[in-house]
């Protein structure tokens, strides 16, 4: 008899876990369903706010849905307090921005908000519950893992390359559930193509990780020593026996403090990037940013993008492995290295800055174009690596730059650093004839409210109406933000929009 009641109480609590665990726990019926929507599209807004006058606080789903459940405030008028970045709700006649709703269970309401950013968020790429309400009220969701994938709960700053017929996608720092410290050393996944069978970019991401024997996001950049290893530059290189992918890395200490840098290549065998070429500490030019490939002068180069084409190599693996054969578009004198109360600027005989790719120079970034300009070594109008809000210069150290046949032209999609109400959360919108610029008056298209959106990627890949819509990125984070309240589950994760180049606020001829 005791060994029965034994086997009865574990079965028991086998079912309970499984009721805990499993599918069988959502009961939507239970769920009042509040959607977020754009008024301009009609589709689900994520990352939206509401609050109630009790100060509790739900977060829309990618899809832009809240499941709400809340002891005390089911089957009443509810006042639902509305924010969201970039995004607004009316103020009524007290100056409050938000809606009485009746809290039915199993009854939904769609609220419109109105879009202040140019551009559209449409969904969290990576972390846990990207699709958490949609799943409670059993709605219709993209992805195979809506819930958590790779164990992944945060992930930070991506790169992407097409690679067999697969898009190919790398983080930074990546978070896990089962401890603040996560993995360290490069995560990575693989998409398909919308053309071969994957998702419309409208929609989601399916991605597949690369995990370890405990379903964890696996280290992709395994290169020993202590300290995190960041990659950048990520690009492909074609060759008779199919390519390879290769990008530089950095063993680092902290933000600032760096033990080794290098370069890879991707082995195809262990689905990993070895150390190909270690670089020397004072190496000035290497791959870094987001890469781009394209013909000029008639030979093939690797561009790296901060987000202008700053540095060039030519795609050939011999190059690619030499420091000397890279060159730095800079308006230094060639062969010399940037300094800050000397710069040694290259002039013509009319006093103009001489801008131009030069091999064994200093490639120039935001921190240097500021203290050039502030310095009064470069005017407004000579700060070439800088985009303009009509007079204005606007410092941008991160981004892509990619051709757009739409617009037939090269388009930039760039990061702010410095300014008022930066916090890195501004993005930037700005199209050139050249490669190599001038860019015309940029436009801000994203905005965050003292939070950090930053290293953001255009992905062409995604591109759609050969360009007339474009898909970017970028990373949402506390970081260097200021402020105190991170947004659960998005925070220090990967946010998707879609930017419309005939939309009437872009201003574009």
């Amino acid at each position: 008899m005791k060994n029965v009641l034994l086997i009865l109480l574990s079965v028991a609590s086998l079912q309970m876990a499984v009721a805990t665990n499993g599918a069988e726990s959502r009961e939507s019926g239970r769920y009042f369903g509040i959607h977020l929507v754009d008024s301009e599209t009609g589709r689900g807004v994520p990352m939206v706010e509401l609050t109630t006058v009790s100060k509790v606080r739900f977060v829309t789903d990618s899809a832009g849905w809240i499941a709400f459940d809340e002891p005390g405030l089911m089957n009443r008028e509810v006042f639902f307090e509305i924010f969201s970045h970039g995004y607004h709700f009316p103020k009524d006649g007290f100056g409050s921005r938000g809606k009485v709703l009746k809290t039915k269970p199993g009854s939904s309401a769609t609220i419109e908000i109105i879009r202040d950013n140019v551009a559209e968020r449409l969904y969290r790429i990576t972390g846990q519950g990207v699709y958490r309400d949609s799943w409670l009220l059993e709605l219709e969701m993209p992805v195979a893992n809506p819930l958590l994938n790779g164990d992944v709960v945060g992930q930070d700053t991506v790169q992407t390359v097409v690679f067999r017929d697969k898009i190919y996608w790398f983080w930074g720092d990546t978070n896990r559930p089962l401890y603040p410290l996560g993995q360290f050393k490069t995560s990575g996944a693989v998409s398909e193509l919308p053309s071969r069978g994957g998702l419309s970019p409208f929609r989601g991401i399916d991605l597949t990780y690369f995990v370890d024997e405990n379903g964890f996001s696996r280290e992709m950049t395994p290169v020993a020593g202590p300290g995190a290893v960041w990659m950048h530059g990520l690009f492909g290189l074609k060759s008779p026996s199919g390519g390879s992918l290769f990008g530089h890395y950095s063993r680092v200490k902290s933000l600032g403090e760096q033990y080794e840098h290098g370069l890879l290549r991707f082995n195809e065998g262990t689905r990993t990037f070895e150390k190909w070429l270690r670089l020397d500490d004072d190496a000035m030019l290497y791959p870094r940013g987001q890469a781009l490939a394209y013909e000029a002068e008639m030979n093939d180069y690797i561009y790296f993008c901060r987000p202008f084409p700053s540095v060039r190599v030519q795609a050939a693996e011999d190059s690619i492995k030499s420091v000397t054969e890279y060159e730095a578009f800079t308006c230094l004198r060639e062969g010399t290295r940037y300094r800050e109360d000397a710069p040694d600027i290259e002039r013509d005989e009319a006093g103009r800055p001489v801008w131009g790719w030069k091999r064994n120079t200093d490639a120039l970034g935001a921190r240097q174009m500021h203290a050039l300009v502030d310095g009064g070594h470069l005017s407004n109008r000579e700060a070439h690596l800088c985009l303009r809000d009509e007079e204005t210069l606007i410092y941008v150290d991160s981004g892509s730059v990619h051709w757009n046949a739409y617009r037939n032209r090269w388009v930039m999609i760039a990061g702010q650093v410095g300014g008022e109400n930066s916090f890195l959360g501004e993005i930037w919108y700005a199209e050139s004839t050249s490669l190599e610029g001038p860019w015309g008056n940029a436009t801000r298209v994203v905005s965050h409210d003292k939070y950090s959106f930053y290293n953001p990627a255009h992905q062409p890949f995604f591109d759609q109406d050969e360009g007339r819509v474009i898909f970017f990125e970028g990373t949402y984070a506390t970081t260097f933000s200021g402020t105190s309240t991170p947004t659960p589950r998005y925070d220090y994760n990967q946010i998707m929009y879609a930017l419309d180049l005939d939309h009437p606020k872009l201003g574009l001829e």
